[in-house]
């Protein structure tokens, strides 16, 4: 431990806020396009040019997440993007390896750096301040090279199921809209347009089951002493980890209020499995009448929703509105083929974010070891 050494952030870093842009989702919604657009937390729209081009350092300057620190507070982006004015941009100076500052980071106390209660605010006077021991710059890239492994492996599985979830689209595409099989076979008018003969028009509820009635919310308050076990979901996004569930098994949640349609009208879906808790800001559905939980999943992320929400100062998406999701229904030994299709491909994601998972566990039980001095690379088995 003698040679880690006291340093601030500002010692080992160069800023760069002064190059990022903030555009407005009016602006953005005339130039969509390939890069990525960040914010706080990450990636927030994709538009037509970048302003950085390689790897840089992103570190939330506002928002409620510097506070709770439920989620990484710095983050690694690479490749040609985009940065609004929410997000700190920092490189290293050649005294640190900037992969190791952002492991650190993420694994520091930064309460006493934060202002403001109601929007806290890292600024750039308080981040230059944050306090830490740094190894020598060999040690810090060992270290690095080593936990990257890891969120390599994390990043490819994110890819693939990123594929995957393609894949099971453009088949339900294929089938439930386009009718590509069913070419040659006689059609019929229904409301939905031609259809094939034999299907017929329902409601999302005719295959789809709702489970609301089951779900709980929990105050942060009364999430604060809990084991940290089981995930609680919130209306977009796992918001936490509590010590007890009321699900468990497959199922596909939407969000009800709040954060409930995405820019392009698609709604914000979650397709979760194993034993988990939901509060009051999604709903949660399971397949029925031979659809699965999977085909749901695919379905509604096909769907726009803009239509039916409603509130213009808290958006809602009801039970009664969903009913209005009406989709060609076909017979059975229809509905059996795709289904196994697309079951398969949700099993390997499953597959492959259960692989993920562990592999974040492992990292996150390795990284506070490592980065204080506890524990060196090569003395992992």
């Amino acid at each position: 431990m003698e040679e880690w050494k006291e340093y601030k952030l500002g010692d080992v870093v160069n800023i760069l806020d002064s190059k990022r842009v903030p555009l407005s989702s009016k602006e953005r919604s005339t130039r969509q396009g390939c890069y990525p657009y960040y914010g706080a937390q990450g990636i927030i729209d994709y538009i037509d040019d970048f302003i950085f081009d390689g790897t840089y350092l992103l570190i939330a300057e506002d928002g409620e997440n510097l506070k709770s620190q439920k989620q990484n507070v710095a983050q690694l982006a690479s490749g040609k993007y985009w940065v609004n004015n929410h997000a700190h941009i920092l490189e290293s100076n050649g005294k640190s390896d900037i992969r190791y500052i952002c492991y650190l980071l993420n694994t520091l106390d930064l309460s006493g750096y934060i202002t403001g209660s109601a929007q806290p605010k890292l600024n750039q006077a308080n981040l230059v301040k944050i306090a830490f021991k740094l190894p020598p710059l060999e040690i810090q890239k060992d270290i690095a090279d080593y936990l990257s492994v890891f969120d390599d492996k994390i990043e490819v599985n994110r890819k693939i199921n990123e594929n995957l979830e393609q894949q099971a689209q453009a088949l339900f595409k294929s089938w439930f809209v386009d009718f590509e099989p069913f070419k040659n076979g006689e059609f019929v008018e229904s409301e939905l347009g031609m259809i094939p003969k034999g299907w017929r028009v329902g409601t999302l509820f005719d295959v789809a089951e709702i489970y609301d009635k089951k779900r709980k919310p929990l105050s942060g308050k009364e999430r604060e002493n809990m084991n940290r076990v089981y995930p609680y979901y919130g209306a977009t996004s796992c918001m936490d980890y509590v010590d007890d569930y009321l699900f468990d098994g497959i199922y596909t949640l939407i969000g009800e209020d709040g954060s409930v349609v995405k820019e392009n009208g698609l709604p914000y879906m979650q397709y979760v499995w194993g034993k988990f808790w939901v509060n009051n800001h999604a709903h949660i559905l399971q397949g029925k009448n031979g659809f699965s939980t999977e085909m749901i999943h695919v379905l509604l992320s096909m769907t726009n929703i803009r239509h039916l929400v409603t509130g213009a100062v808290q958006a809602k998406l009801s039970q009664a509105n969903m009913q209005k999701i009406i989709l060609p229904i076909p017979p059975k030994e229809v509905v059996d083929k795709i289904r196994q299709l697309i079951d398969i491909i949700y099993e390997n994601k499953r597959i492959l974010e259960d692989e993920s998972r562990r592999l974040s566990e492992l990292r996150d039980t390795l990284l506070p070891k490592l980065m204080s001095g506890e524990l060196k690379v090569n003395e992992i088995a």
